[in-house]
């Protein structure tokens, strides 16, 4: 009972000094110790956590398949449910975390209830410009520039492959504010090139669930869609599992990627990808933007806007199959963003309103 009594307290220390290590590492280290929380989706979402984990993994000179830092001056914690959430943002602020990062609108209340009673911990969060605490530097993305591009691309490709009226799907997660960007790029850089192109959307009120993709990818491409864009998660897995079960199969269709690049995991043999592009929203460049304004100083609360110009969203060249005159068509669409010449609206309100969308799409602006 002794001896058990004494691995008990030795355990129990350990836990303490470890919840301290990081900070005590990053004052030896001289860098910044960081908590990244995700929803249930994770790290391994292949999307939008990737992203983050990368960003955090990179500042520290690892990578992600050797974070050799982490436990150190890094590390994650996933909440399986969103009743986690406030728990895992006061755990991660009495531990003593330099900087503690959070992934996604669904984490904006528990930030703002959070923040205002650890004034003295540093925040951040992306794709929310609401918090508005001064402890909270807060990420936005232009996602409909992005989106533009892998909707144009898509749509030359369609042109080239000689496809008379194509039709395109657009599935996203949870619908909101943000996923409207992505979905009004897409049908706007659509549109561009098919004026009248029918487009179908759907919302699978979920990032985790990639069956609920899978299964209406497959309806969709079964009536005659040739590319479906989802932004979704690890949801939007799904669209990607079978487009590359169908062109596996000889028929052409396509998917396209979110957030991260995902034309590796659209290989269905050898180089070919069924994920033709992606919308690439560089959420790593956050992660290591907030990383080094902790390490020198210059941290402060407020809204920082990450578009095209500034390395914030683009789109991937990956697959050699994606036409070089499709690639140059839309690079040049990309430097006409950068100007202003081309203008795209990022509500469907405002889309709707100036005949750039469709009507009875399921988008939501709030």
């Amino acid at each position: 009972m002794k001896k058990l009594t004494i691995l008990v307290l030795v355990l129990a220390m350990a836990t303490m000094l470890f919840a301290q290590g990081g900070k005590e590492a990053a004052a030896s280290d001289g860098r910044p110790t960081i908590r990244l929380l995700t929803d249930a989706t994770g790290i391994d979402d292949k999307s939008f956590n990737a992203a983050a984990w990368r960003g955090i993994v990179e500042y520290y000179g690892d990578t992600v398949e050797k974070p050799a830092n982490r436990g150190k001056l890094y590390d994650v914690v996933t909440a399986q449910t969103q009743d986690m959430y406030i728990p895992n943002l006061r755990q991660a602020s009495d531990e003593g975390y330099d900087l503690i990062m959070v992934t996604g609108f669904t984490w904006a209340d528990a930030l703002s209830e959070v923040a205002p009673q650890y004034p003295d911990q540093k925040y951040t969060i992306v794709d929310v410009d609401w918090v508005g605490q001064p402890n909270v530097m807060e990420f936005i993305y232009s996602e409909e520039q992005g989106s533009f591009l892998v909707g144009l691309a898509a749509a030359l490709q369609a042109k080239e492959d000689g496809i008379q009226n194509p039709r395109f799907g657009f599935i996203g997660g949870v619908p909101g504010a943000t996923i409207t960007k992505f979905e009004m790029g897409y049908v706007q850089g659509i549109r561009s090139v098919f004026p009248n192109a029918q487009i179908y959307d759907y919302y699978a009120n979920d990032w985790g669930k990639p069956e609920l993709a899978k299964a209406q990818a497959k309806n969709w491409y079964d009536m005659g869609v040739y590319c479906i864009f989802s932004a979704a998660g690890g949801t939007g897995n799904g669209t990607i599992a079978q487009a590359k079960e169908y062109r596996n199969q000889g028929k052409n269709v396509w998917a396209i990627g979110v957030d991260s690049d995902q034309y590796a995991d659209g290989i269905y043999t050898g180089t070919k990808s069924a994920v033709l592009t992606s919308m690439l929203k560089r959420v790593e460049n956050s992660s290591l933007m907030v990383l080094k304004a902790v390490a020198d100083g210059s941290f402060s609360g407020g809204v920082v806007q990450m578009g095209m110009a500034d390395d914030g969203v683009g789109y991937s060249t990956a697959n050699p199959e994606l036409s070089a005159n499709v690639v140059k068509l839309v690079d040049a669409a990309k430097a006409d963003i950068n100007s202003g010449k081309i203008k795209i609206f990022k509500t469907y309100r405002e889309a709707l309103a100036a005949g750039a969308a469709p009507a009875g799409l399921a988008a939501l602006d709030d």
